[in-house]
């Protein structure tokens, strides 16, 4: 696509529109000169703030031109419509920008788990344990810091929801779980405290020896018969009585492999070659838990049984590196995921290297240079993460009810010259700096 030429400051934006060569319906000037701030930052109890945009993509409905977006004191989405249609109260916080689009949600990471510090400080990497090749008892909730200067990085570049926790490279790594990116506590960023449990299979598991998998076939029979214990021990507690919720063992591995064979939790698998893949499908076939695929870089070569079996995928990182297991890997997977009809999002990933996560936002402009529509490659970083996560009716998209999470553009978000100017969590400004 087209790249524009960098904007400077302080030109006002509206006036800029042209250079650009971008129709987005835009107000008059006046009405989007840049970002404007009606007042401080908000505390979530007294936010209430209406948001202006020349574009308002809702994700779920049709884009609205010249919209607004009206969040109410309890930080949810009260109205949205053209500025025609909606009246801002007065005295409320007034934000305008080019284009508005729902916060964005960050299918997969392991930001919070692993910092910003890197090699520098070891403590700072706690995604993943080596210490056996089968955790799914380790909480991400314990090890999440919410005050990592990542957080707060992805959170300025539009990242309003994030899905992190336990990272591939171990069979059952550990537990997953969604944050808000504000908050400095996990207490206060935390939306739900277990989505899935994180496995792996391939090469990246096969370490050999001291409890792990030399090869693909050991590492999916060291998985089938921790998933048999967990069959066993949910029949025995059957035979007993036991209801639904009811302790299992002792064992807090044990337990957790009985909620996955309930269908209480999903089991995220990281798969990216074509024996990978097969072999998650089969192992679902087997146990009828639920699956989401996760990676899926050869994905492509095998469309019909991904769709056949009804499984999500949580897709690499579009500009991933293409080496390793990801030798494969395609810039068109998205959209031939789109096209096969099988629900799929993009997220920022897990990198080998520091700081050990992308910006989805790139990601996805990225795919939609390769074809992907930019509503589809809009839908593939909100609303689609939300549903595959069970999330989407808090986030996702832009409609009443909803949890206010905003993000405020200067521009078309998959532009390169694009900067976000704005972020809203919940009815809080907590970024008003072009990025």
């Amino acid at each position: 696509m087209n790249r524009p030429t960098p904007l400077r400051r302080p030109v006002p934006f509206a006036a800029l529109l042209p250079a650009l060569g971008l129709n987005m319906g835009v107000a008059p000037a006046g009405a989007l000169a840049g970002l404007l701030l009606g007042s401080l930052l908000a505390s979530p109890a007294e936010a209430q703030v209406a948001v202006r945009g020349g574009t308002v993509h809702t994700v779920s409905g049709e884009a609205i031109s010249d919209g607004v977006v009206l969040i109410g004191a309890d930080g949810r989405i009260t109205q949205v419509g053209p500025a025609a249609s909606v009246t801002i109260p007065q005295g409320v916080t007034v934000l305008e920008a080019a284009v508005v689009t729902p916060g964005l949600v960050d299918a997969r990471s392991v930001v919070g788990l692993s910092g910003i510090l890197g090699s520098e400080l070891p403590s700072d990497q706690d995604h993943i344990e080596l210490s056996s090749a089968i955790q799914p008892e380790l909480r991400a909730l314990d090890a999440y810091n919410a005050r990592d200067p990542l957080v707060e990085w992805i959170r300025d570049l539009g990242t309003t929801t994030l899905h992190t926790g336990h990272g591939p490279g171990a069979l059952i790594s550990g537990q997953t779980m969604v944050v808000k990116t504000r908050g400095l506590t996990v207490d206060a960023a935390l939306v739900e405290p277990l989505v899935a449990f994180a496995g792996t299979l391939g090469p990246e598991v096969s370490r050999g020896g001291g409890g792990w998998p030399g090869t693909r076939a050991r590492g999916v029979t060291m998985l089938r018969s921790f998933l048999l214990r967990g069959q066993a021990a949910l029949d025995r507690e059957g035979r007993e009585g036991g209801g639904a919720g009811a302790p299992v063992e002792s064992d807090l591995a044990l337990r957790e492999a009985v909620r996955i064979l309930r269908g209480e939790v999903p089991l995220l698998i990281t798969a990216h070659q074509v024996p990978e893949i097969m072999a998650a499908l089969r192992l679902q076939r087997e146990f009828g838990f639920r699956l989401i695929l996760d990676g899926a870089a050869e994905a492509y070569l095998v469309l019909d049984e991904i769709r056949e079996a009804g499984v999500p995928v949580i897709l690499h990182p579009t500009m991933a590196r293409h080496q390793g297991p990801l030798v494969n890997a395609s810039f068109m997977t998205a959209q031939r995921l789109a096209e096969a009809g099988i629900p799929f999002a993009i997220p920022s990933g897990n990198e080998p290297y520091f700081p050990k996560t992308r910006v989805v936002l790139m990601e996805g402009a990225m795919a939609a240079g390769y074809g992907l529509s930019f509503q589809r490659t809009l839908q593939a970083i909100t609303l689609d993460p939300a549903r595959i996560l069970g999330l989407d009716q808090r986030v996702g998209s832009l409609e009443p009810g909803k949890d206010g999470d905003l993000v405020l553009f200067d521009g078309d978000p998959f532009e390169y010259a694009t900067r976000v100017c704005g972020v809203i969590i919940e009815g809080e400004v907590v970024s008003r700096e072009c990025r």
